[in-house]
């Protein structure tokens, strides 16, 4: 598939099968995330596979609790996922990469981090494996982290300097997956967003 016909087609799917993915899909797939660029090569961005109920369902209980599931009309779908994807950045790796001799500042000191690259570069990885998605015909969800952090942190055992972006849900797409209400929303065009030579 062409790199824009994968932009195109990728969308967050919403209603899985539950169907496993063939084996190896998962591995190919962060392969191709971990390519993605990296500020000054340091390569601070990890990712924590759950596959399987057995283990999803410890993703689910952490960031969710039992009145949100009740009340959620899309949890069925989005729990049926098979793997979920725990993308996570790590700040030491790259406050330790700007200290090294080709990247430290006069003087020795620290780099101040206007924009935290570990995020950006977790964030490029995480775009890459949704794009992957789309480009083997998987469906794809990106989900916030909006509760549950340590809860999750406890009972997988991440370690605290870790950063966590939040979640990709992987897994065959079935209907009906209907869109979310923001879809519904106008898409920018290009003369909305592009600032050619002033703004």
């Amino acid at each position: 598939m062409e790199l824009s016909e994968a932009v195109t087609r990728r969308r967050m799917t919403r209603n899985f099968s539950g169907r496993p993915l063939s084996p190896g899909t998962v591995d190919r797939m962060l392969e191709d995330a971990l390519r993605a660029p990296s500020a000054g090569n340091t390569q601070g961005r990890e990712f924590l596979v759950l596959e399987g109920t057995d283990l999803t369902s410890r993703y689910w209980s952490a960031t969710t609790d039992e009145a949100w599931r009740g009340r959620s009309t899309r949890f069925g779908g989005l729990s049926r996922a098979p793997v979920i994807v725990l993308p996570f950045a790590d700040p030491d790796a790259y406050v330790a990469r700007y200290r090294e001799n080709d990247k430290s500042l006069p003087g020795g000191s620290d780099v101040e981090w206007v924009v935290p690259y570990w995020l950006v570069d977790a964030a490029f990885a995480t775009m890459t494996l949704l794009l992957g998605a789309a480009d083997r015909g998987l469906g794809a969800a990106f989900l916030g982290n909006f509760r549950g952090e340590e809860r999750l942190r406890a009972e997988f055992g991440v370690p605290e300097r870790f950063r966590w972006l939040g979640a990709v849900l992987l897994g065959e797409a079935v209907e009906p997956d209907p869109p979310s209400r923001s879809a519904e929303r106008p898409r920018r065009t290009l003369e909305d967003s592009l600032h050619r030579g002033r703004w």
